[in-house]
């Protein structure tokens, strides 16, 4: 299939399927977060996936190609990347599996029936306020900061759309994993599996993947730590497994 690009769209190959995905750097392009993301997650056959704050759709498209999920639905609040994310679904010739819906994440209890899903993702802003240096361009602002919504916000509308028994997965920031594993025992999305992803052996954590499971006991496993880079610019092993490479 052919598509035609908007202005300072690019298209990038994914390394899965042949599947690729349309970006623009301009605005906002998926980072290793995402990927480490779709690659912690988990999805059995016949499950209902919902990501939350889907950008251009990576982590749909991504699942898509690596579990054999029934349905996968992106849920995005800015039209520029959801019309990206649509194209891409349409090249991938993925119409049939993936939806992407235009909404707020605030909102998702009103735009999905609640327990309607089996497994929630979400990569969602990490900053809070005026930490860090808030982009000036406005959808990448909306990517890193909690402009649109919070972390409460993620976590509460994952708890209400997830089936009893329901799986969530998340990336976020090391220095937040107070807040992230409190917010999610209120919200009875029992911390059950996490693992931090170091730059570096020697480096301190700059990731951290969690999975809750909606109305789970508690007992949370802590996986062995992820590395990414060998060597400057050198991959582990673990993460060419990850990309396909």
């Amino acid at each position: 299939m052919t598509i035609n690009l908007k202005e300072n769209e690019r298209l990038d190959e994914l390394q899965r399927n042949g599947y690729r995905i349309i970006q623009n750097p301009e605005k906002f392009c998926f980072g290793m977060d995402a990927v480490l993301l779709s690659g912690f997650a988990k999805a059995k056959a016949g499950d209902r996936v919902l990501d939350m704050g889907t950008g251009t759709g990576i982590i749909p498209i991504l699942m898509e190609a690596k579990t054999k999920a029934a349905h996968l639905t992106g849920l995005e609040v800015q039209e520029e990347s959801a019309d990206m994310a649509r194209r891409s679904v349409a090249l991938n010739g993925l119409t049939d599996k993936i939806e992407i819906v235009i909404g707020d994440i605030k909102e998702a209890d009103q735009i999905f029936k609640s327990a309607s899903f089996d497994v929630i993702t979400c990569n969602p802003p990490y900053m809070i306020g005026q930490h860090g240096l808030q982009n000036p361009d406005e959808p990448k602002a909306i990517a890193r900061h909690e402009i649109l919504c919070t972390l409460e916000d993620v976590v509460s509308k994952a708890a209400k759309l997830l089936k009893p028994g329901g799986h969530f997965y998340m990336v976020h920031r090391p220095f937040r994993l107070a807040e992230i594993i409190t917010l999610m025992s209120a919200y009875k999305l029992e911390p059950k599996r996490m693992q931090l992803v170091y730059p570096f052996v020697d480096k301190e954590p700059n990731m951290v993947l969690i999975e809750g499971v909606r109305g789970g006991k508690p007992r949370m496993t802590v996986e062995k730590p992820l590395i990414v880079y060998r060597a400057p610019g050198e991959y582990m092993p673990e993460i060419y497994d990850v990309y396909g490479y």
